[in-house]
C-alpha cells in the first residue's frame, strides 16, 4: 500500500503518471466521491478541477503555480477582448495573452538555445536562470538549482489550450466564460492537461454545466478505450522502447544497418502507440467521468499521402496550428507562392514547438517540404493511380514518415547519419536469420502493432461493440486479465510518456 507521504508529496524522480500504480489508486479514490455527488453540476465540477490540480502538482510540483498564472491571465484576457470597444484596446489583450504564454514557452523551452547562441557569438559566458526556482528558494526556503531549466509537464499543451481560447473570442466565435472555477476546470482537466488532445473552448465548457450521463455501452468503450491504451503504452511501446529502440539510437554503430532499419521501424511504431495510447487513456477516463473529448489519432500510417497523414496524426495539434497558426499566417489567402510558403512556415514551427534543435527543424522543413510537393503534384498531376497505387502511396508515405521520425529520435543529426550510413552501407543480410532468432519477441510485437493498427477499422469497431456489449462479469474478467498481463509486461523502471518532453 501507499504511504502518506506518497500520496501527497511530489517526486522530480517519480511523478505521476497515468501507466503508475499509484494514478490507479487515486483515481479509484476520487471516482468513488465522485459516484456521490456527479449529479450535482457545480459540486462535481470543483471536486473535479480540485483533483485536477492536484494531479498536476503530481507531475510538476513547484511548476503547479505556472498553469494557475496561465489561467489567471488568459481569463482576464477573454474578458478583456470581449468588453473592450476599440479595435486596438481588443488587440491590445490579445497582445498581454500571446506575450504571457509564448512567453512562457520561449523561456523553458528556448533559454538554453538562446543563451548558448548568444555565447557563441559574443564569446560571453552567460548561464540561463530559472526565475520561478530563485523566487521559491527566496520565498519558501527551498534549495533548487537556479541554473537548472526543467520543462514543466504539460506546458506546451495548456498554453495552446488557453490561447486558442483568448483567439477565439477575439476572432467572435464564443463569448467569455462566466465563472473563473469552470474556465480553470476546462484548463486543468486532467486526462488530457498533460499531453492532450488539445481542447477548444467551444467544445469543452458547453460540458461543464451539462448534467452526468453514461451509458452501460459508453462505460463499455470507456473501459475498451483504457486498455487498450494501457496495452499500446506499456505491452507494445515499452517493451519496444527499453528493449530494442533506445540501445539502437543510443549506439548504432554497434549494429548492423538490419538492426538500424529495424529500430527505426520499431520506433515508428512506438511513438505512435505511446502518443495514441495516453490519447485512448484520456478519452476513455474522461469518458467515465461524463465528458467528451475530440478523437487524437486515426490510423495514421494508413495514409496515402503526407497531407491524410496529418489528418490523421496528432490530430489535436495539427488543426490547432491550421486554425491558429497557417491561418493567422495568411492561410491561402494570398495567392497560391504565399500559401505554399505559409505551409512550410507552419510546419518548421510546428518542429520547433517540441524543442529548440536543429534535429526538430529538420523534421518539420521535411514534412512541409513533403506536404508542398504533393500539393503540386495534386494540381498538375491528374492520374487516377487504382487500387495498387493507393497501396503504393501507403507504403511511400509510411516510410517517408519513418524516415523523419530518425531525427525526431535522434540525440543529433550524427546519428541519424550513422544509422542511415549502416543502413546503406552495411546491412548484413547474412546476419539477419540469428538476428530475427536473438530479438524474437521485439520483432513479434513490432509486427503485431503495425498488424493491429493496419486491421480494417469496421473490424475494430466489431471488436469494440462486443466489448461494450459484454455482461459486466464478462468486462471485469477481461479488465482483470489485461491488468495482470500488463504488469507481467511492466519493465523495472516505469516509462514516462514520449510526448512528457514536449
Amino acid at each position: 500500500m501507499f504511504s502518506w507521504e506518497q500520496i501527497l508529496s511530489y517526486s522530480d524522480k517519480a511523478p505521476l503518471l497515468f501507466n503508475q500504480y499509484l494514478f490507479l489508486f487515486l483515481f479509484t479514490i476520487m471516482f468513488a466521491g465522485y459516484s456521490l455527488i456527479h449529479k450535482q453540476v457545480r459540486i462535481r465540477n470543483l471536486y473535479l478541477l480540485i483533483f485536477s490540480l492536484f494531479f498536476y502538482f503530481k507531475c510538476s510540483g513547484f511548476y503547479f503555480v505556472l498553469l494557475l498564472f496561465s489561467t489567471l491571465v488568459d481569463y482576464g484576457c477573454g474578458y478583456g477582448i470581449y468588453l473592450a470597444k476599440l479595435k486596438w484596446e481588443k488587440k491590445l489583450y490579445l497582445a498581454l495573452s500571446l506575450v504571457a504564454n509564448l512567453g512562457l514557452l520561449a523561456f523553458f523551452k528556448y533559454s538554453y538555445f538562446f543563451v548558448d547562441t548568444v555565447n557563441g557569438f559574443l564569446g560571453t559566458d552567460l548561464e540561463a536562470v530559472n526565475f520561478l526556482a530563485a523566487f521559491t528558494n527566496g520565498t519558501f526556503g527551498t534549495s533548487y538549482d537556479i541554473h537548472d531549466i526543467i520543462l514543466p509537464v504539460g506546458i506546451s499543451f495548456y498554453t495552446f489550450q488557453t490561447l486558442s481560447y483568448s483567439i477565439d473570442i477575439y476572432r467572435g466565435k464564443i463569448k467569455p466564460c462566466g465563472n473563473i472555477f469552470d474556465f480553470a476546470f476546462f484548463v486543468s482537466f486532467f486526462p488530457q492537461l498533460v499531453a492532450g488532445p488539445i481542447v477548444r473552448a467551444a467544445e469543452f465548457l458547453p460540458q461543464v454545466k451539462r448534467p452526468y450521463y453514461l451509458s452501460s455501452s459508453g462505460f463499455g468503450k470507456a473501459a475498451f478505450l483504457i486498455m487498450a491504451g494501457l496495452i499500446k503504452k506499456v505491452v507494445i511501446s515499452d517493451y519496444i522502447s527499453v528493449n530494442f529502440v533506445d540501445r539502437v539510437f543510443e549506439t548504432p554503430e554497434m549494429y548492423s544497418g538490419f538492426m538500424n532499419l529495424m529500430a527505426v521501424y520499431g520506433y515508428s511504431i512506438q511513438i505512435y502507440c505511446d502518443f495514441s495510447g495516453y490519447s485512448d487513456i484520456a478519452i476513455g477516463l474522461a469518458a467515465l467521468l461524463g465528458f467528451r473529448l475530440p478523437i487524437n489519432f486515426n490510423s495514421p500510417y494508413k495514409a496515402q499521402n503526407i497531407t491524410e497523414f496529418w489528418r490523421r496524426w496528432h490530430i489535436s495539434l495539427s488543426t490547432w496550428l491550421r486554425d491558429y497558426l497557417y491561418i493567422s499566417l495568411g492561410g491561402n489567402r494570398r495567392g497560391r507562392i504565399r500559401t505554399y510558403f505559409n505551409l512550410f512556415m507552419t510546419m518548421v514551427l510546428g518542429g520547433l514547438w517540441h524543442g529548440a534543435a536543429l534535429k526538430f527543424i529538420i523534421w518539420g522543413s521535411l514534412h512541409g517540404f513533403a506536404l508542398l510537393l504533393h500539393k503540386l503534384w495534386m494540381r498538375f498531376v491528374k492520374i487516377d493511380t487504382g487500387r495498387w497505387g493507393r497501396y503504393v502511396g501507403v507504403l511511400i508515405t509510411f516510410h517517408f514518415v519513418a524516415f523523419c521520425w530518425m531525427y525526431f529520435r535522434a540525440a543529433d543529426i550524427q546519428t541519424v547519419r550513422l544509422m542511415l550510413e549502416n543502413i546503406f552501407t552495411d546491412f548484413n543480410f547474412g546476419g539477419v536469420a540469428s538476428r530475427v532468432v536473438a530479438y524474437w519477441k521485439v520483432f513479434a510485437l513490432i509486427l503485431i502493432g503495425f498488424i493491429i493498427h493496419l486491421l480494417p477499422g469496421n473490424l475494430k469497431n466489431r471488436v469494440q461493440w462486443w466489448f461494450t456489449e459484454a455482461p459486466i462479469y464478462v468486462k471485469a474478467l477481461i479488465f482483470v486479465c489485461v491488468i495482470f498481463g500488463i504488469y507481467q509486461a511492466t519493465s523495472a523502471d516505469i516509462q514516462p510518456f514520449i510526448y512528457f518532453q514536449f
